[in-house]
């Protein structure tokens, strides 16, 4: 097994690179991975109704759609993501188990007693340290999880949305679960990288044929364009997911409206605005228009209608 420590720090970039890896090479790989603040979504959940689209926005975090299936993570520089593509065989291949036990031995050989808990879910005296999701490809499985070390949990309870009552759809919805930081119980790791060192030892040596392992020149091309054409884009972070509705009430210039919005696609198909004041010619302007912040703005200031940036926020 080839073990990586992939130096960047950019998530657009990292999960290309287990994607690149996974369908590229039959070899197998266990990667240790820091990202910049970020908010990863499941491959079949509605990016808006998970995240709190206004706290994202003007804080500049942003939202990626990773291959596999789960619930929505946050990532930052307290969190370690660890990752396993291994050969499986027919029938075997989704085995949330199989691939967090080598995470619980490395950290019961440093104290911490974690359990498998629920779907996919590592805790420790039953707060949630990990999350994690599958993805399989032919006889190759991706299983990537979180291991939250000394991640800003202030920040990670803003990016997620609470109120969730305004979106229904089909789309695979989160179950949000009280959380703790690993660096509460241990005291040999100053900080994450000490921590990934740690971790990437064990394995080493306690891991079948594991070794080092840098990317080859190719693989980190293919993984660049696969990240500028996939995950950096709007098509796969926001227009890939599951059609929604989108009700809500608010008031905007004093004045009281309903708005319901049918988006596929990431585009708003239909639109209704009800109420007595000066935005209701905007809901025509609203159809074809992309459901994203900048795109409504837009539309409000095309029409003159001196709506604040904080109104607009009103539509997600």
């Amino acid at each position: 097994m080839f073990c990586l420590e992939p130096e960047s720090d950019d998530p657009f970039f990292n999960l290309a690179i287990e994607e690149t890896l996974l369908m590229n090479s039959d070899q197998e790989f266990m990667i240790l991975g820091v990202n910049s603040p970020s908010v990863i979504i499941g491959k079949n959940q509605s990016a808006h109704k998970e995240v709190n689209t206004r706290f994202l926005i003007e804080n500049r975090i942003p939202v990626i759609r990773r291959i596999s299936g789960g619930g929505t993570v946050f990532h930052d520089k307290g969190n370690l993501n660890f990752t396993f593509i291994r050969k499986c065989e027919e029938g075997k291949q989704i085995d949330f188990l199989k691939y967090t036990l080598p995470v619980i031995q490395f950290l019961s050989s440093i104290g911490v007693e974690a359990k498998f808990e629920g779907k996919n879910d590592l805790k420790v005296e039953g707060l949630k340290i990990s999350g994690n999701a599958e993805y399989v490809h032919r006889n190759r499985v991706l299983h990537h999880g979180t291991l939250l070390f000394s991640s800003s949990l202030e920040i990670l309870r803003k990016c997620i949305r609470k109120d969730k009552s305004g979106y229904s759809t089909k789309a695979v919805e989160s179950n949000p679960s009280p959380v703790m930081n690993l660096n509460n119980k241990l005291d040999a790791f100053s900080d994450i990288y000490e921590f990934r060192s740690g971790m990437m030892n064990y394995f080493l040596s306690n891991l079948p044929g594991a070794v080092p392992y840098n990317l080859t020149h190719a693989e980190t091309e293919n993984a660049e364009s696969l990240a500028a054409a996939k995950y950096r884009t709007w098509e796969w972070n926001y227009a890939y997911g599951p059609e929604y509705t989108f009700k809500n009430g608010f008031d905007i210039l004093g004045e009281f409206y309903t708005c319901s919005l049918h988006v596929k696609d990431g585009i708003i198909l239909e639109c209704a605005i009800e109420g007595a004041g000066h935005i209701l010619p905007v809901a025509k302007k609203l159809v074809g228009c992309r459901h994203m912040f900048p795109d409504i703005l837009k539309v409000f200031e095309k029409e003159n209608i001196p709506v604040s940036k904080e109104e607009v926020f009103n539509f997600f």
